[in-house]
């Protein structure tokens, strides 16, 4: 079975490109610079299923995302997390959090109704370009 992205993360999400072992994603909420990266692994629902051989590649795509975010997004804390309740498909939020941000202190989900961005294409273009990410598979 090939891959698909689930609906809800294509919903979302706006495509910035692939790693090697990921998709990722900028989500749209302009409240909180926030990307998820999925990987493009057909069946993966939780980190103990994604192959061994692959545990490297997705640990090192999530930091290369984490230190984009916290310089981007001037950070002063970064969330990642993989909880999975709501979209079965493994995904990995990597979230840049401010002191002065929406929720803070509480987790993001904390606070309902995302502001899409009203023209995301500045910052897809720049995280695009920090993370050395075109739309194409590589």
């Amino acid at each position: 079975m090939a891959f698909e992205l689930h609906p809800r993360l294509a919903a979302d999400g706006i495509t910035l490109g692939d790693f090697a072992l990921c998709t990722v994603l900028l989500n749209n909420d302009s409240r909180f610079p926030w990307c998820i990266l999925v990987p493009r692994i057909e069946g993966l629902r939780d980190f103990h299923e994604v192959p061994q051989a692959r545990r490297n590649d997705l640990f090192a795509e999530i930091e290369r995302v984490s230190v984009a975010l916290a310089e981007i997004g001037k950070a002063d804390k970064l969330n990642v997390a993989a909880l999975g309740n709501m979209v079965p498909q493994l995904h990995v939020h990597v979230i840049a959090r401010r002191t002065d941000d929406a929720a803070w202190p509480t987790p993001v989900w904390s606070v309902p109704g995302a502001a899409p961005y009203a023209d995301p294409q500045p910052l897809v273009e720049r995280l695009r370009a920090k993370l050395g990410l075109n739309t194409r598979h590589r």
